[in-house]
């Protein structure tokens, strides 16, 4: 387990939306849906582009790879569409006084 690293204000991420965010040389993905963060790796499982710049489904809770359209579920990691198969990691958020801390997990995978 690895420890929380500040990453910055909760309210310089408006709901639905996102921010990269660098967490000990891990490029990490927090997103705001309706109030509630959620971190996964930025880079899609099936090629090399950034999850932060995908496309939000607050109602789904997912987020679309910009590069090929595969959709994850942000609470979990899995893929919800083709091509991708494999699983995004999600990682631990929260908010204390109005900061965003992350936790990435070395190996965890949902």
């Amino acid at each position: 387990m690895s420890d929380w690293v500040m990453v910055g204000a909760a309210a310089d991420i408006p709901h639905g939306h996102a921010a990269l965010v660098d967490v000990d040389g891990t490029p990490v993905a927090v997103f705001n849906v309706n109030g509630q963060f959620y971190a996964v790796d930025d880079t899609c499982s099936h090629a090399e582009a950034s999850l932060s710049e995908g496309e939000l489904d607050p109602e789904a809770c997912s987020i679309e790879c910009p590069m090929h359209g595969s959709c994850f579920d942000l609470r979990t990691g899995e893929p919800l569409s083709l091509p991708a198969y494999d699983p995004v990691r999600v990682h631990r958020v929260e908010v204390v006084d109005g900061t965003l801390r992350v936790a990435v997990d070395a190996g965890a995978m949902p």
